[in-house]
């Protein structure tokens, strides 16, 4: 049995993005396997989703930094009814190639991540797609739990703690498996201007970590914060009163539309 989970807390993201992420899984793995979101609220999930509480923690959860602090509850002796390895997916992927190999690779005790490429020179893990085995991080736990506030200042991310403090060490799956958008898929300026993010052929997921979520890379924006338009429109607004960024910045962000990514983006 291939274990699938996720977790969702608050209204940020919800039954839309659980509902498509368990179809991305269910087309791109072979049965038998079971999706489990661990969240506070099921309202709206597809039956074939099974859903747990999220996992107690009796520890004050770091806010305001970049880490994605509350993915600790997931650390714990029990998750749920599971046991063995899980194979955990962030809500905001996609998938685009078989999940089977994420299962297959090392023992089924270790701890493995994908790559952050965002540190080339760190061997340095990522949590958006992370298998590992069910109580196998109570030891991380509970060291987080010791200052899980002085923790989060020294290591900001998540995905550092982790990466530098699993007993016995963590494995990285396969560069070529897990592609970063913004870093793997997008043109740098100027060619931004000219060429669309380019779809990258080798990946199974591709992660969308840094505030650019698939329906951004859908529509041609870079973000929240930036408006869909043509070349000439975005480079005009670089000298608009309204620019929300410096004027580097603003020209680096400039996306046009990845219309790959709605192919997989679905449910």
């Amino acid at each position: 049995m291939k274990q699938v989970i996720c977790i969702n807390w608050g209204t940020k993201y919800g039954a839309p993005f659980v509902n498509r992420l368990y179809a991305m899984v269910a087309r791109n793995i072979t049965p038998p396997f079971s999706f489990t979101c661990f969240c506070d609220d099921p309202a709206g999930f597809r039956p074939e989703i099974a859903t747990e509480p999220l996992p107690p923690i009796d520890y004050e959860l770091p806010t305001g930094g970049p880490g994605i602090w509350p993915k600790s509850r997931l650390w714990g002796p029990r998750l749920g009814s599971l046991s063995g390895p899980v194979l955990f997916l962030d809500l905001d992927l996609l998938i685009r190639d078989s999940l089977d190999p994420f299962f297959a690779q090392g023992a089924p005790e270790d701890v493995i991540l994908a790559r952050n490429q965002s540190t080339p020179f760190e061997r340095l893990g990522q949590t958006s797609v992370f298998r590992f085995p069910v109580g196998g991080l109570v030891a991380l736990q509970d060291k987080f739990r010791a200052d899980p506030h002085g923790i989060a200042a020294r290591y900001r991310f998540e995905q550092r703690f982790v990466t530098r403090n699993v007993p016995g060490g963590v494995k990285l799956f396969p560069r070529e498996w897990v592609a970063h958008f913004r870093q793997d898929c997008r043109w740098p300026f100027p060619l931004n201007y000219a060429l669309a993010p380019s779809e990258p052929d080798r990946a199974r997921i591709v992660i969308f970590p840094g505030g650019v979520h698939p329906q951004h890379a859908i529509e041609g924006r870079y973000g929240a914060i930036h408006r869909a338009g043509s070349p000439l429109e975005h480079i005009a607004r670089a000298f608009s009163p309204d620019r929300p960024e410096p004027l580097g910045k603003h020209l680096r962000h400039y996306m046009r539309p990845a219309e790959w990514v709605a192919r997989y983006w679905r449910e």
